[in-house]
């Protein structure tokens, strides 16, 4: 890459798209230029240096004027995927000042992944969204290329993470009638072939482009071919007419990780047919020589990408919409009120390096090394009210990385071999944090230290902490033990005795 390359910006790069995007761009010659609301998401990417990182909102204009500053083109990935009831303001509003800070900026070209809707006026919410915000961008002053597509077949997407489970959870289902509406889905590897050639279409073009793979299926059909490549028997699947996407999408919460606010555009989409009404885009971008990826191979690549632990980005790279933020305050009188604390150490039998294992496998397959009621209890009961729960799980089973979705959890500061820093995402009247970290004990010898911090939110944030203070012996005390005792096992047989669940939890 020389100076004199192209600058880009990406919007949304702690995405799921944008995190995959922004290596491609590398690759391709061009100078990638990332605007993120929290820099320090990006600090664990492979691609982080290569990259200049400004700090900021697409939301602000301020922000966007100095993340615009001498970019050449702009990838606009944002969009309020499971934001609530006012996503479609929200949605309006950013892209209407996006555009106008691009043609303030002088830019070039803006490029919009937008979704796959069909010719007719009663779409769902989330695609009536999408083309909206493709309208918005389309009419400003600056040359837009719009690429839209239906289903994402590729490791971590939600779409992908949706058919995966249901798939392989169900053996038999019920499912709404249009589970037999066309979708022509699109390998993500295609998508990200578009995004960076668009980046040099003609200036003179400014449209609307479909893009989709090479074949045509129902959600039926694409659900019994991923089981065929999987390896799964042959899926049972009634089709009922009274199923609402409503009602689909609580279901979809229920069997799978990805919770009822993001099921539910996901599943609301399916009610129309979806299919590329043209391929007019491989005049400017190409078709490979070898062609489209069709379904098949897309989800053995996908699954290929899961089964090797090199799933690179994943719907849950995205903040849950309404959680808190803010980083651990230093100051015991932050905010003008006091932090609540439960603070606990004690020397471990072990190495620091095992005990550091343990400390960065915590959650998902491995569990919390606690009382295994209490937390799914507690999972359940955060799902119900619209947060993450425990079905997220992570990313990878050993490495976590600033940003990562943990279970209800999101990771806020890693340093290897020392400290683990979690806030949490679930429905708290409230912040709160948990900390974990390896410290100097006496000998060779460390000390585990387990921290957690409550910000309460007035009088139901102090309520809510005293309730649950007679459960912290047993939640926060019995995971310090057992994560103890995990530890002197690692250290005792290996790295496979790291490997097992958590016991008590």
């Amino acid at each position: 890459m020389t100076s004199d390359a192209p600058l880009v910006l990406v919007t949304g790069a702690t995405g799921y798209i944008g995190g995959r995007l922004v290596p491609e761009l590398l690759a391709a010659g061009y100078r990638v230029r990332v605007l993120a609301r929290h820099p320090e998401r990006v600090a664990g990417r492979d691609w982080a240096d290569a990259v200049d990182v400004v700090a900021g909102d697409a939301g602000s204009r301020d922000d966007l004027r100095r993340a615009l500053d001498g970019v050449e083109v702009a990838y606009y990935l944002i969009h309020a995927l499971g934001a609530g009831p006012g996503f479609a303001d929200t949605d309006r509003r950013t892209a209407g000042g996006f555009a106008a800070a691009a043609a303030e900026a002088g830019l070039r070209r803006v490029v919009y992944l937008g979704g796959l809707y069909p010719d007719t006026e009663h779409l769902s919410p989330h695609l009536r969204s999408r083309r909206e915000v493709e309208e918005i961008l389309l009419d400003g002053e600056v040359p837009t290329v719009v690429l839209r597509a239906a289903v994402i077949l590729g490791s971590g997407s939600a779409s992908f993470e949706m058919m995966r489970y249901l798939t392989e959870r169900l053996p038999v289902m019920v499912a709404p009638r249009w589970i037999d509406n066309r979708i022509q889905p699109i390998a993500v590897r295609d998508v990200l072939r578009y995004l960076v050639g668009a980046a040099s279409i003609p200036g003179d073009v400014s449209r609307g482009f479909d893009i989709g793979g090479p074949d045509v299926l129902t959600y039926r059909r694409m659900m019994q071919r991923y089981a065929a490549v999987a390896g799964l028997r042959p899926r049972v699947i009634g089709a009922v007419p009274v199923l609402t996407p409503r009602l689909a999408s609580l279901w979809v919460g229920l069997v799978t990780p990805v919770p009822p606010a993001i099921a539910r555009p996901l599943v609301g989409s399916l009610v129309h047919e979806v299919v590329a009404r043209d391929h007019d885009i491989a005049a400017y971008v190409p078709d490979p020589p070898e062609g489209l990826v069709g379904f098949d191979d897309a989800v053995a690549l996908a699954l290929a990408r899961i089964r090797d632990l090199d799933v690179r980005t994943s719907w849950s790279s995205a903040s849950t919409r309404g959680a808190p933020s803010d980083p651990l305050p230093d100051d015991p009188d932050w905010a003008g009120g006091s932090l609540l604390v439960d603070d606990r150490s004690r020397e471990v039998d072990t190495t620091p390096e095992s005990l550091w294992s343990v400390i960065e496998g915590i959650g998902g397959a491995h569990g919390w090394y606690s009382w295994r009621l209490g937390w799914v209890a507690r999972g359940l009961l955060d799902r119900l009210f619209g947060g993450p729960g425990l079905r997220r799980g992570r990313r990878h089973p050993h490495r976590l990385e600033p940003g990562d979705a943990l279970d209800w959890w999101r990771v806020e500061k890693v340093v290897p071999g020392r400290l683990l820093r979690l806030r949490a995402e679930m429905r708290l009247p409230g912040l709160a944090w948990l900390e974990l970290s390896v410290e100097d004990g006496p000998g060779d010898r460390p000390v585990f230290r387990q921290r957690a911090v409550f910000s309460p939110r007035g009088l139901p944030g102090q309520l809510y902490w005293w309730a649950i203070s007679p459960f912290h012996g047993v939640v926060f005390g019995g995971m310090q033990r057992n994560i103890a005792r995990a530890a002197h096992e690692h250290a005792a047989h290996g790295p496979d005795a790291a490997d097992l669940p958590a016991r008590g939890c």
